[in-house]
């Protein structure tokens, strides 16, 4: 019988990289992800109303996810990131 091959723990397990409030640094961040070849998923999660006034009256964050292999690769490419649109991103630590 053959054994069946074993995946790596890191399989398939997305982590977020950064999220934002600013549709414009999102899109900034994703190119630059893209040019770097960095794999990565965006998506949306809205705001509760009550919370608004946290986030300046912001209605939604934008999340980017990464898989956790890549983790230092865009970590690395964020620093190439102008320092204003960097002071926008709320990065998570690994």
């Amino acid at each position: 019988m053959k054994k069946k091959p074993k995946l790596s723990k890191n399989v398939c397990k997305d982590v977020v990289l950064c999220r934002t409030t600013n549709r414009q640094v999102s899109n900034r961040t994703s190119d630059l992800l893209l040019e770097q070849s960095v794999a990565f998923s965006k998506s949306f999660q809205p705001i509760p109303f009550f919370l608004r006034r946290k986030y300046n009256g912001a209605r939604q964050f934008y999340i980017i996810s990464i898989s956790r292999i890549q983790y230092s690769k865009a970590r690395h490419a964020l620093t190439l990131l102008e320092e204003r649109d960097l002071s926008r991103l709320w990065l998570n630590v690994i």
